[in-house]
């Protein structure tokens, strides 16, 4: 038989013959005179063994293994640990199945995938809505931290400090900064103010081994003009040293 022909017997592409002989899955057969390989039963009857267990669902690489000798894995071994894979898969598509449903039925658009606690404290938010583009930024930056792996505690944590209206009034001030000088006298007042707005618990919930690195801190500040980079830093900084104190009383 030619490729071809070996190809419509078993129900394959010559294509994917190819790639078998390609990555030694196949076995090269003889060739005649003029080149053309020339197949025979026994390999269309691996060739259609290949077909079966690729339909399973195995890879090609554990394919390999089942048509190896004796040192190779047992068909029944590979099987076992496809169906523990896919199981796997099984669970992970329905917990994003439920994650895409809270979305959907929540207060949070579609437009935003995040975890559910995120969603649920985004949605808390809502009601004390502002327009301020700090605000904005700060919800971007909660995505950000929220793709990393912040954890929920964290978010159930900020929850009192995100329904509470008067943050907007803070939002408010560090918006004002824009175009200010880093020396401006709103700054100290206002970093004093927003380090105090933030619960004890919300420092408690956060690890001290958390996924963010150490340049990010920078990175957050180069976000802000200057004098609101300043108040930040300036929150940071009062923020690790009610760390520190807790730590040490």
């Amino acid at each position: 038989m030619r490729i071809g022909e070996i190809a419509a017997l078993v129900g394959v592409t010559s294509r994917a013959i190819r790639h078998y002989h390609h990555i030694g899955l196949l076995p090269e057969p003889a060739r005649r005179p003029n080149g053309y390989r020339a197949y025979g039963v026994r390999d269309a009857v691996v060739l259609a063994r290949i077909r079966r267990l690729t339909e399973l669902g195995l890879g090609l690489d554990e394919v390999r293994d089942v048509l190896a000798d004796d040192s190779g894995r047992e068909l029944v071994d590979v099987i076992v640990e496809l169906d523990a894979d896919l199981s796997r898969q099984e669970d992970e598509i329905r917990e994003r199945r439920r994650r895409l449903t809270r979305l959907l039925d929540g207060p949070v658009s579609a437009d935003e995938p995040v975890s559910p606690a995120l969603a649920e404290l985004l949605g808390a938010a809502a009601a004390a809505a502002t327009d301020s583009p700090t605000a904005a930024k700060d919800r971007e930056h909660l995505v950000l931290l929220d793709t990393v792996g912040i954890s929920s505690e964290v978010y159930a944590a900020m929850r009192p400090l995100a329904e509470d209206p008067a943050a907007n009034a803070l939002y408010e001030r560090l918006d004002a900064l824009v175009g200010a000088p880093v020396d401006d006298p709103r700054v100290a007042p206002l970093a004093a103010d927003l380090a105090a707005a933030v619960p004890d618990e919300v420092l408690a919930a956060i690890p001290s081994d958390g996924p963010v690195t150490a340049g990010f801190g920078q990175a957050l500040l180069d976000e802000y003009a200057p004098a609101q980079a300043e108040v930040v830093r300036r929150v940071m900084a009062a923020l690790a040293a009610r760390v520190a104190g807790k730590g040490t009383g």
